[in-house]
């Protein structure tokens, strides 16, 4: 049986929840309580030293980062639901856009460092929200505009089958909803969204349908 050790509001585990359903692979969840520090736990950092999540497991092997897990879910199940197209030139546009958010807006915005925001800058509620805002737009702008000149776009990031870029755009947007993002601006990103949120595959990976959410 493949364990996912997850978050429900964790962008990156959200993602690999939402590969794993994608290509029908069953799976069990351990959740890592974030809040509660549970991810620096001495059990835990023997899965990953980086006291994040996902950690993932799956044939004996244990693998962190998930666009790591997602492309190696891809591989390692190629029978089921792709990820990333055949094609090499698709292939890295479609990295390249799941980059734009897990490399580039994520990381500055993840929970860990608005944590130290606070605790080391005292940054008020509103300043942390205004930061999370400004990076989000930094990241969306350029995204918003690839998507709509690309022409690669379809009903999702990529023509009309979800793939490793959808699995990232999704999280990144619930979470800019959390944190009352104005997304006005951003119509192709919000159309594709929605069009992904009708998915079951979406749907059931959302945080408020996890066992610890």
């Amino acid at each position: 049986m493949m364990i996912l050790y997850d978050y429900c509001r964790s962008s990156a585990a959200y993602r690999v929840r939402i590969a794993l359903n994608l290509k029908g692979l069953a799976y069990s969840q351990l959740p890592v309580n974030l809040l509660k520090n549970e991810q620096q736990g001495e059990a835990y950092l023997v899965r990953n030293p980086q006291g994040l999540v996902p950690a993932f497991e799956d044939q004996g092997m244990l693998f962190n980062q998930s666009l790591a897990v997602c492309e190696y879910l891809d591989e390692a199940y190629p029978n089921t639901h792709r990820l990333l197209p055949d094609n090499m030139i698709e292939k890295a546009h479609v990295r390249s856009l799941a980059q734009v958010i897990a490399c580039d807006i994520h990381p500055v915005n993840n929970l860990r460092i608005l944590k130290y925001l606070v605790s080391e800058f005292g940054v008020t509620e509103e300043q942390k929200i205004a930061w999370y805002q400004h990076w989000i737009h930094e990241g969306f702008r350029a995204l918003e505009t690839r998507l709509s000149a690309s022409g690669k776009a379809g009903n999702y990031c990529h023509g009309d089958s979800p793939s490793l870029a959808d699995l990232c755009l999704v999280p990144q947007v619930f979470n800019a909803i959390r944190f009352k993002t104005d997304l006005s601006t951003y119509p192709t990103i919000v159309r594709i969204y929605e069009a992904l949120e009708a998915l079951p595959a979406f749907r059931n990976a959302h945080p408020s349908c996890q066992p610890d959410s």
